[in-house]
């Protein structure tokens, strides 16, 4: 009986044959590399990008149905701006002609000169195309890949200030986030500043983009302030219960899976075996940092409120992911673990420690994104081989940098059109005073409902 197995059998054969015979280094060609770079810098950045959905939903999930549509709005509005916040002078601040403390105030990112011309010309010549694939990978395959991360830490601040804030200072904010702050810290490491001629290290950016976000919310909470009824003159903590947690659910997983992308992309390159290798184990250790971030999260809750809360469950996943995001390169892939558990313990206990300082953090990304962001970036000088002082100084010097322009720049904007919606908004919703419209209509409580 001849089946596709004996077809193929003489093939397989003579393909093992064949590689025996190769040379031990042999290497692909420079266009080959190219092509496999630029693809991993797309593919990667997609993956990336399809983390707005999850930020969107564990967000919707986590507010009162009242602002579902509001925190959705905002999700995907954040996007927007600080993307194109980014392309108009962002990357340029962030990685050219950087000085070492910040980069080119140039106006619009486009394709390389040599790039335009290959696709201009009506015949490629092998100088034209040499010029490209000299370059390593496209030119806007990596600024696509940059633009995502950016639009990452813009997301982690609409979480925090959910459900209080209006939503055209927030987007004011988020475009400055995008056009200046951000990029002139990057330019400090990835843009090859200071910090990196220092030895400070942080891959795939539990500093430069988790941090950041986490400093920038932690601003816009104080200047916010919290939500009404969330602190009672007693000092007791009133819980808000989010609207649904299974769209929680979704959200969590739906960034663990854009995870991959965050820090599988920032290996830069997959054009040769020691890249894809690589890049492999930072997914491996990607992976098992979340899986140790929801047992150890499961645990604490277990012990200290003797009921397992689902929702700091879900942040001890997030904060696996942050922690590990600063060195997913570890080649023993239990202190991966080690990294993703202690980043769970500290959100789970951050939690109510900002409770009794009375900032209110709607889905607890500042306990998520800067402190175990801080911990991650700490952990590259303990488990990663990297220099402790430098990534100190590292920390302290991007949190200084964002906390002082946050405060600024939310102070100028509470002084001038206003950060909170009224009472009588905050109280109704936002979804129907600022939309005019309600996420779950049929069960609201308006003059609408049962008609």
């Amino acid at each position: 009986m001849i089946t596709l197995r004996s077809l193929l059998a003489p093939a397989g054969a003579a393909l093992a044959v064949a590689l025996a015979a190769a040379p031990a280094h042999a290497e692909v060609s420079a266009e080959t590399a190219f092509t496999f770079n630029t693809f991993s810098f797309l593919i990667h950045g997609a993956m990336v990008f399809f983390m707005a959905v999850g930020f969107a939903m564990l967000e919707a999930g986590l507010v009162r149905g009242k602002n579902v549509a509001s925190i959705c709005l905002k999700n995907t509005a954040l996007y927007a701006t600080a993307s194109i916040a980014f392309y108009l002078v962002g990357y340029n601040l962030m990685y050219v002609d950087v000085s070492g403390w910040i980069g080119s105030f140039a106006l619009l990112y486009n394709p390389s000169g040599a790039e335009t011309a290959l696709l201009g010309a009506d015949e490629a010549t092998p100088e034209m195309v040499s010029e490209v694939v000299g370059n390593g990978y496209s030119v806007m395959s990596d600024w696509f890949f940059q633009v995502v991360f950016v639009a990452t830490a813009a997301s982690v601040v609409s979480g925090t200030v959910a459900e209080r804030m209006k939503v055209w200072p927030f987007i004011a904010f988020v475009f400055v986030l995008g056009a200046v702050i951000y990029p002139i810290q990057g330019s400090w490491t990835w843009g090859g500043g200071w910090l990196t001629e220092m030895g400070f290290s942080d891959f795939a950016g539990s500093t430069i983009v988790h941090s950041v976000g986490g400093w920038a919310a932690l601003a816009g909470a104080i200047m916010v302030g919290a939500r009404k009824g969330k602190y009672g003159a007693d000092g007791r903590v009133n819980p808000l219960p989010g609207s649904n947690l299974s769209l929680a659910t979704l959200g969590m997983f739906i960034l663990w899976f854009g995870w991959f992308g965050f820090n599988g992309g920032s290996q830069l390159a997959l054009g040769s075996a020691l890249d894809a290798t690589a890049m492999s184990i930072v997914y491996a250790n990607t992976f098992l940092a979340a899986c140790a971030g929801i047992v150890t999260a499961m645990a604490m809750t277990q012990i200290l409120y003797k009921k397992i809360d689902l929702t700091m469950v879900l942040n001890g996943a997030l904060a696996g992911l942050v922690a590990i995001t600063a060195n997913p390169t570890l080649e023993n892939l239990f202190l991966a673990m080690v990294v993703g558990a202690i980043g769970a313990i500290l959100a789970v206990l951050a939690v109510p420690m900002l409770d009794k300082l009375k900032i209110d953090d709607v889905v607890g990304a500042i306990s998520v994104h800067l402190v175990a962001g801080i911990w991650g970036t700490l952990a590259v000088g303990i488990f990663g081989g990297g220099d402790i002082v430098a990534q100190v100084i590292g920390i302290v010097a991007v949190g200084a940098f964002t906390l002082a322009v946050s405060f600024v720049l939310w102070g100028i904007l509470k002084a001038t059109v206003g950060l909170r919606v009224s009472d009588e908004e905050e109280m109704d919703g936002m979804d129907k005073h600022e939309l005019g419209l309600e996420a779950y209509p049929e069960f609201g409580t308006s003059s609408q409902a049962g008609r």
